[in-house]
């Protein structure tokens, strides 16, 4: 990995340390001049035309995704975000009275809150699998919760705090053998990490563009296996995911853009492919070799630190690192940061209420590391954590 140019096609490097990627991720040169361009072009030519004359770049991008996941391309939909990918999947599916929806602790906010809906519309049950003595998702608990009555097992594979990787895979596994609709949101481990959903067996995964894939915001993707579509009407069509084929009927579309709209940002969208072939230039797993060391420099490095709480989970901790320095709120610390040329951010209990409320979690400070980023940014980080900390015990 030549980190070097990584940095010069990431002009703002040169300018602070930014250690946020799991919010949302600085874009390469090669990205955004694939939205500037894009743009140009519309304002030349028209929207309309600007499409047909890019119409082979668009459509490449589901090649580009496919290949990331190593899905096929009818098994792929791009839409506006994350968050739109998961709900038109979830809400796809049907529920009745007494269903039971699992889910893990650490699951994240928007993704329980329309289990709660569900529940509320339905009468479906929303059942949590305890977590083990790690903090991870309890395999062997799940196994023994699963009865006739589970109709989904919906779980976030990299929680949006406390650096957790839930075991996704061995939930994939569980799920399959007892024939059981498995949804993985997968929205902070696209991009760090290598995502191969025959390995993960999942039947559904939703992903962003704007995290450590280095996308454009407002963009995202789902995957749905292909003998799983024909289980799946969506919660709402338009003639270009249901063609409109006689005056009483539709058709929905045979593939997984039977979950997209007519109408798109075609800029955003090449901005997206960009950043997905932009990381499969790299390598996702020389990516995730680098993610890794970064992150566990910067998580070692805090531990040692007294006035330092770390708050990780996980046997296999992911590129967040979670901790607070005592006595002082979250947001303070990410601010001091800022101060210093340091970008950094804080997560909230609301955002994972059932592990927040489990460990009495306040604010958290988030610390993301990315392959553009150094170790040297790292130490800085670390040294700047000492510096508070140790104020902080001298004003106590």
């Amino acid at each position: 990995m030549d980190v070097s140019q990584i940095r010069a096609d990431t002009p703002a490097t040169a300018r602070r340390a930014y250690l946020h990627n799991a919010g949302a991720a600085l874009m390469p040169r090669q990205v955004v001049s694939a939205l500037k361009d894009h743009i140009d072009l519309e304002a030349e030519i028209g929207g309309y035309a600007a499409f047909r004359r890019e119409i082979d770049r668009c459509e490449a991008v589901y090649a580009s995704v496919a290949r990331l996941l190593n899905a096929e391309v009818p098994e792929i939909a791009l839409v506006e975000n994350a968050t739109v990918a998961w709900q038109m999947a979830f809400y796809s599916l049907s529920f009745a009275p007494g269903d039971r929806i699992l889910t893990a602790e650490a699951e994240y906010a928007a993704n329980y809150v329309a289990f709660l809906q569900m529940a509320k519309r339905t009468g479906a049950v929303i059942d949590v699998v305890p977590s083990d003595e790690t903090g991870e998702l309890d395999v062997e608990a799940l196994e023994r919760m699963i009865d006739k009555r589970v109709k989904l097992i919906a779980i976030t594979w990299v929680p949006t705090n406390g650096g957790l990787a839930n075991p996704a895979a061995a939930v994939g596994r569980i799920a399959r053998a007892h024939g059981i609709p498995y949804l993985l949101d997968a929205c902070q481990a696209v991009g760090q990490m290598v995502v191969d959903v025959a390995d993960l067996q999942c039947d559904m995964l939703s992903a962003t563009g704007r995290k450590f894939l280095r996308g454009p915001r407002g963009t995202g993707f789902l995957y749905v296996r292909q003998g799983f579509l024909e289980r799946m009407e969506p919660p709402v069509i338009d003639h270009y995911a249901a063609p409109w084929v006689e005056r009483d009927r539709y058709e929905l579309r045979p593939d997984a853009r039977r979950f997209e709209n007519w109408e798109n940002n075609y800029a955003a969208r090449l901005g997206l492919g960009a950043a997905v072939d932009y990381a499969l230039d790299i390598g996702m797993p020389e990516i995730e070799a680098r993610c890794r060391m970064l992150s566990g420099l910067l998580r070692r490095g805090l531990a040692a630190l007294d006035g330092v709480t770390m708050l990780d989970l996980g046997r296999d901790p992911s590129a967040i690192v979670s901790f607070n320095v005592d006595g002082m709120d979250a947001r303070e610390v990410v601010k001091k940061a800022l101060d210093a040329g340091i970008t950094i951010g804080a997560s909230e209990p609301e955002s994972t209420r059932i592990d927040s409320e489990n460990r009495k979690l306040a604010d958290t400070v988030r610390a993301s590391p990315h392959y553009y980023n150094t170790e040297e940014e790292v130490d800085r980080l670390i040294e700047l954590c000492r510096e508070i900390a140790s104020l902080q015990f001298v004003r106590k």
